[in-house]
């Protein structure tokens, strides 16, 4: 059964724009392994905007309520190259009243938008 479906873009330039006016961003939406790629690199900005798109519309397939903590949210990457989402704290909890068992997720990123969308699957 599917408890909510979220989707969200980020204009890549305007989100960099926005890391570059705030330079504490990063560390309030991100966990510093969701900002660097397995080989120990920084992520490009591209795959930042569309996993802020993702916590966007996490947010939003779980009714956008108030205080969730982006942190609570780590979007990764499986070996398989398939992207997945792993939640604690605020964000657990919500999904845990909600009776979520499992996410679907999915990014893209062209033409200088990034996208995502998320599945809440009870």
């Amino acid at each position: 059964m599917i408890i909510g479906v979220g989707i969200d873009v980020a204009e890549i330039d305007r989100f960099q724009e926005a890391l570059n006016r705030h330079p504490g961003m990063a560390t309030r939406l991100f966990l510093d392994r969701e900002l660097m790629l397995p080989s120990g690199e920084r992520r490009g900005i591209a795959s930042l905007a569309a996993r802020f798109a993702a916590k966007e519309a996490l947010a939003k397939a779980l009714g956008a309520p108030p205080g969730l903590l982006w942190t609570d949210a780590e979007v990764f990457v499986e070996e398989t190259g398939q992207p997945r989402l792993r939640v604690s704290g605020t964000v657990a909890a919500r999904a845990e009243v909600l009776g979520v068992k499992s996410w679907h997720i999915s990014l893209s990123h062209d033409a200088g938008v990034a996208s995502a969308v998320v599945i809440a699957e009870g």
